[in-house]
């Protein structure tokens, strides 16, 4: 039983919160106004773009999302996506047979990994980023099945304005993915009839993507004037902090991720990012061109960073947790409510975790 002030779906109740180690779900929360402890109790971040941390990346296959996964937990993440890159058909695959063994199967100390974003290979060639431009491909129902067989797939971002990718989008919402724009060339227009064709979401808003001109709106523009849904990265170096107002204004559920890479937790120093080489100085991580190439951000900091812009607790929680397990489906993650997952952080008065449990298993915090 935990105690302090608890966020619940209904708002915030000072008492305490029960769960079962048996079930790994809330049994009860109880208002107790006796039981301030000075800890604050919210739910479990969702983390839906990661692609490493802790000196490993998803893409190298194997054990390398159970390493990401134990990682991120000690920063209150308690589930999660593993994103891949472009890379070569093989790669890919390499990496999503890795993913299935940690989606099966939740690592001991380590969040629930809940599926695949297949970020790459799908994108623009002229939007690419820190994406590799040599394995960029076209996507096509039978090449997107035969991944989704190998693991789960429940985001794909996609460039919709090259050939053949509008089409396919009610396609791939009917397989249950949901379908982001990024990594695109295209215009608003382009933006508009992806939404009207089924697509829920936008990768991380903003970056890889056409920007808005009050003329030429973009992407950009289609998600700030329509989107639901779309995320972005709140480690204030990908999106300047007036952005990140704009967009909260205009989206309702706009979420944070990290778009975490190998080098998240790790000192300054070389690391990879799929098949190439990124490099980690001064809190960010970019290509040797100085191009940004993902983040070392958590959702611990994503948190105090919201915060730090103005946002209140509840609405900063809800960015992370709440609204990312909706976009996906997940009802009974994000939330604080009996019957729920045991899915908890526990943060000081700094906003630091001093306790993560995921399903009811408490994390050890401490650095390995």
């Amino acid at each position: 039983m935990l105690s302090g002030r608890i966020l619940t779906p209904q708002g915030w109740i000072t008492g305490s919160i029960a769960f079962s180690e048996q079930t790994r779900r809330i049994q009860s929360i109880q208002a107790d106004p006796q039981a301030d402890s000075g800890l604050t109790i919210l739910p479990g971040f969702i983390d839906l773009h990661v692609h490493g941390a802790a000196g490993v990346d998803i893409m190298q296959g194997g054990d390398a999302g159970a390493t990401v996964a134990r990682s991120h937990a000690r920063h209150g993440t308690t589930a999660m996506l593993g994103t891949t890159m472009t890379a070569t058909d093989n790669s890919i695959r390499r990496a999503l047979k890795g993913l299935a063994g940690v989606i099966a199967e939740r690592p001991a100390g380590g969040a629930r990994m809940l599926g695949v974003h297949l970020e790459g290979p799908f994108l623009s060639i002229h939007r690419l980023g820190a994406q590799p431009p040599d394995a960029v491909a076209v996507a096509s129902l039978d090449l997107v099945r035969s991944y989704h067989e190998l693991a789960p797939i429940r985001a794909l971002t996609l460039a919709t304005e090259v050939d053949g990718h509008l089409a396919l989008i009610p396609m791939l919402k009917d397989m249950g993915i949901r379908v982001q724009l990024g990594h695109s060339n295209g215009s608003y227009e382009d933006g508009v009839a992806a939404l009207n064709a089924g697509a829920a979401g936008f990768t991380h808003l903003f970056n890889g993507m056409t920007a808005l001109n009050h003329r030429h709106p973009g992407i950009a523009g289609a998600a700030l004037a329509h989107a639901e849904y779309a995320e972005i990265i709140p480690d204030l170096q990908h999106v300047h902090e007036g952005a990140i107002r704009a967009a909260l204004r205009a989206i309702p559920r706009l979420y944070g991720v990290t778009d975490a890479t190998s080098a998240t937790g790790m000192p300054d120093g070389e690391y990879g990012l799929g098949s190439q080489r990124v490099y980690k100085c001064l809190g960010c991580v970019r290509l040797a061109t100085g191009s940004l190439a993902g983040s070392v951000l958590t959702m611990d900091q994503a948190l105090r960073n919201f915060v730090g812009l103005g946002l209140d607790l509840a609405d900063a929680s809800n960015r992370l947790s709440l609204y990312p397990a909706d976009y996906i489906g997940e009802s009974e993650r994000g939330r604080l409510a009996p019957g729920a997952w045991a899915d908890i952080v526990v943060l000081n008065a700094d906003l630091q975790p001093v306790a993560v449990f995921v399903e009811g298993e408490a994390i050890d915090l401490s650095t390995h």
